[in-house]
């Protein structure tokens, strides 16, 4: 299981989990409630750390291509300006073209 995959599975989890709690909310003292509760609040711990842990590693990747761009922009400084002329020219192209 990827790593998507489990945020989306604890996602549901929390869903799940709620909708159980909401259920029960009318018993607050009973043992489903506590263990909904309990439950729950784990799943939602469990979400909160997968999306910190992703938005690290996109946050990471993206200054590592950021820094890799920029690079290449001052060993080749030609190249990268005919690449922004032509990616411009294609994106004006496909603007028009609406």
């Amino acid at each position: 299981m990827n790593r998507s995959d489990k945020l989306l599975n604890d996602l549901q989890s929390v869903i799940k989990d709620a909708e159980v709690l909401l259920k029960n909310s009318t018993i607050p003292g009973s043992e489903e409630f506590k263990s909904a509760k309990e439950r729950f609040e784990a799943t939602l711990r469990n979400a909160k750390d997968e999306a910190m842990r992703i938005e690290r590693l996109v946050v990471d990747k993206t200054k590592e291509v950021a820094h890799t761009t920029d690079n290449y922009v001052k060993d080749h400084p030609w190249q990268a300006v005919g690449l922004s002329t032509a990616v411009g020219l294609v994106i004006g192209l496909l603007i028009s073209r609406k």
